[in-house]
């Protein structure tokens, strides 16, 4: 008798259910406003709120998220030159509007354990270059040194961000990864660790950060602004009331995302706390069984898990195998960034010892809410009988 194959165990899957769906509709076919509106305001106040900041932008991308934050650092007048260090194990919407904007960039290679920035590297860097802003990525969840690297910031002067798009939910000490540099990111796309289809947020305890943000978001006008800093804007450049619908005192964006994917993030948002515990169970039964094999370690307290990193020799190999029984795994997010055509035609080659062994042998396995046990021990069954461990054998810099 012919076996059913067993099912695909995917990357990831859909957060929003069958029934978030239908209530969608129903809220639509209501005739409510699907664009940007008060909905928006709610769920920034719901996501900061659940976070534990003080304040939330939306917008229509993790990415977006991004080039918000970056800029408005420097709209807000907080840099004092356009040097900034980002992580060489990241994403490239991390970096790329780091350039796009005018930065001049440096790569931080990654710890060896955390792979988030390694403190040698950061130290050296913040030392010889004397950079304005550092911007750091908690790769698969884990956190970065945030005590080390916050030290290191306050010695040199230096604004920190957050990309933690793929850390939502995951602690350092009492706050919630996000929340311990003047801003941070997070994203929404399908896959992560909720969804509004597309979409993302920026969190801030700094107000006028954030104000700056609510402007360059839609255009740079001031109509999201508190009414304070509205009118005092107008006053300042002396614009009156009919004018000011066309007056933009940024030279801003449109990031803005909608209503409808608010209504959906409201209802994502009440079930976040189940799906970070269900990926930090998962981590650790990856971790259970895969002890031969390179682990990601870190000062997380709770580890809302994106995937599973480590390190293979035969990367190849694992891949094909692993798509031979249905199950998909990547490369570990985008390796040493200083080797994509991007970078390099830009800056040109650059060697980091501990990145270039993630570009080489990184590769992650599925985490996801819907994954149980027995979908983490089928993956790491099937891992395992064909993948060589690879050390993370780091050389200095």
């Amino acid at each position: 008798m012919n076996m059913l194959a067993p099912k695909p165990v995917t990357l990831a899957e859909d957060t929003i259910s069958q029934a978030e769906l239908e209530a969608t509709a129903e809220w639509m076919l209501a005739g409510n406003r699907l664009t940007k509106d008060a909905l928006t305001v709610e769920f920034e106040r719901e996501f900061a709120d659940w976070m534990g900041c003080g304040h939330a932008v939306f917008v229509n991308s993790g990415s977006s998220a991004n080039l918000l934050m970056i800029y408005a650092a420097k709209e807000a007048g907080r840099l004092r030159n356009n040097k900034v260090i980002a992580p060489a194990v990241s994403w490239v919407t991390t970096v790329s509007p780091l350039m796009q904007l005018g930065f001049d960039v440096r790569l931080c290679d990654c710890d060896p354990d955390n792979l988030g920035l390694d403190l040698n590297h950061l130290e050296e860097l913040c030392r010889t270059e004397a950079p304005s802003m550092l911007i750091l990525v908690h790769v698969l969840g884990h956190a970065n040194h945030l005590k080390e690297i916050q030290e290191i910031c306050d010695r040199y002067g230096i604004l920190l961000l957050e990309d933690s798009c793929e850390a939502l939910g995951s602690t350092y000490g009492d706050r919630k990864l996000g929340c311990h540099g003047a801003a941070g990111s997070f994203s929404f796309y399908y896959g992560h660790h909720i969804s509004t289809i597309e979409g993302g947020m920026v969190v801030t305890d700094d107000a006028e950060l954030h104000q700056v943000m609510l402007s360059l978001r839609s255009h740079g006008w001031s109509r999201d602004l508190d009414p304070q800093r509205r009118e005092r804007l107008k006053s300042q450049h002396k614009i009156d009331e009919f004018r000011n619908f066309y007056t933009f005192y940024h030279a801003g964006f449109n990031l803005r995302s909608t209503d409808l994917q608010a209504f959906i993030g409201r209802m994502q948002l009440k079930k976040l706390d189940d799906i970070c515990t269900v990926r930090a169970r998962n981590f650790d039964c990856y971790a259970e069984a895969l002890t031969g094999y390179y682990q990601q370690r870190s000062e997380t307290g709770l580890l809302s898990s994106f995937a599973y990193g480590t390190l293979v020799e035969n990367r190849m190999e694992v891949f094909e195998t692993l798509k031979a029984h249905r199950i998909e795994c990547r490369p570990l997010i985008c390796g040493n960034i200083a080797r994509h055509p991007f970078w390099v035609r830009e800056y040109g080659e650059q060697t980091l010892p501990n990145a270039d062994l993630v570009h080489d042998y990184g590769i992650y396995l599925p985490n996801h809410h819907n994954l149980d046990r027995a979908d983490a021990a089928r993956v790491a069954e099937v891992f395992t009988s064909v993948a060589r461990p690879k050390d993370m054998d780091t050389a200095s810099i």
